[in-house]
């Protein structure tokens, strides 16, 4: 026991003899390098000390004021290599949160790029962000389309283009007066056959025409129909503007001209849309509730000699 007193006696006089011969600064950080590692010791902890970030933010900071000469006979919970690299990290973290700062996200466009934008969608309203990013590209400006969609929709003006007229339901709704709908469809007959119906019908007072049954419904045959039909609306064929129609192959330009003699202009449906021309096709119950399956394909114009065969009499 005398022994091992003497010994430590002698290594704490001598340890107390070198610390005396440094500076304050020195001694300063170890002791509360000591004193916090102490601290951490006492926390009630089931197995190793747990260092929070706080924990080693403190001996890091501390550690920097020690040379590197004394860090290997420093008593740490940790080794001196792990505190340096909590130092490097927390360098690491300043420096990566400034050069964040205010430069997060995609870079800003330019003003004068923003103006231009503005100034396009306001002297022509019918452009979409599109169109615009297409001129723009065209001028040599190099913008992205999300980019102008951005703009667009911070100044309330839109990304889509502004419509300069009525709706389509608007157009139906205030001109119901003067539209008449055309269509066909098919009715079947003794036999298998099937027989191709025209009919017109009138937007306003929902009166069906049935303009004509054909087996070959071809292109002439159905200008006929245009004509009688003119014939048939008499003197009520003034107040008719509008025709709306499909893009079937048996509507050609003959059938749009006989319309355009009679002042009605043809209005027609966009391609697989059968909603713009929805009451002629709610009355031949051309949208039924099931999921729509394609329109019956119309068989093809007859040749010379079925025409010849059908005019010679029974």
């Amino acid at each position: 026991m005398c022994l091992q007193f003497a010994f430590l006696l002698i290594t704490r006089v001598t340890t107390w003899l070198r610390l005396s011969r440094r500076e304050e600064e020195w001694q300063t950080a170890e002791i509360l390098i000591l004193r916090h590692q102490l601290a951490v010791l006492q926390r009630r902890q089931p197995r190793r000390p747990d260092l929070n970030w706080a924990d080693r933010a403190l001996l890091a900071a501390l550690l920097s004021v020690i040379p590197k000469s004394r860090h290997q006979g420093l008593r740490l919970l940790v080794t001196p290599d792990t505190i340096l690299r909590w130092h490097r990290d927390i360098v690491r973290r300043r420096w990566a949160a400034r050069s964040k700062r205010g430069r997060t996200g995609r870079p800003t466009t330019r003003r004068h790029i923003k103006a231009l934008v503005l100034r396009l969608a306001r002297e022509n309203p019918g452009w979409g962000y599109r169109r615009i990013h297409g001129e723009l590209a065209g001028l040599g400006v190099n913008v992205a389309a999300p980019a102008i969609w951005e703009i667009l929709k911070t100044s309330g003006t839109g990304p889509a283009p502004r419509r300069t007229g009525p709706t389509w339901s608007q157009f139906l709704r205030s001109q119901a007066e003067a539209i008449l709908a055309c269509d066909f469809f098919t009715a079947g007959l003794p036999g298998g056959t099937h027989a191709y119906v025209l009919t017109a019908i009138g937007h306003a007072a929902r009166r069906i025409r049935i303009l004509g049954v054909t087996l070959y419904p071809t292109g002439e045959w159905t200008t006929q129909q245009a004509r009688n039909l003119i014939m048939d609306l008499g003197g009520q064929a003034e107040r008719v503007k509008f025709m709306i129609r499909d893009r079937g192959s048996n509507f050609t330009a003959a059938f749009d001209a006989v319309l355009a003699d009679a002042v009605i202009r043809t209005v027609l449906c966009n391609v697989r849309t059968p909603r713009m021309n929805a009451i002629a096709e709610r009355w031949i119950r051309g949208m039924p509730a099931r999921a729509p399956g394609p329109r019956p394909h119309l068989e093809p114009e007859p040749s010379a000699a079925d025409l010849a065969r059908l005019r010679e009499p029974p």
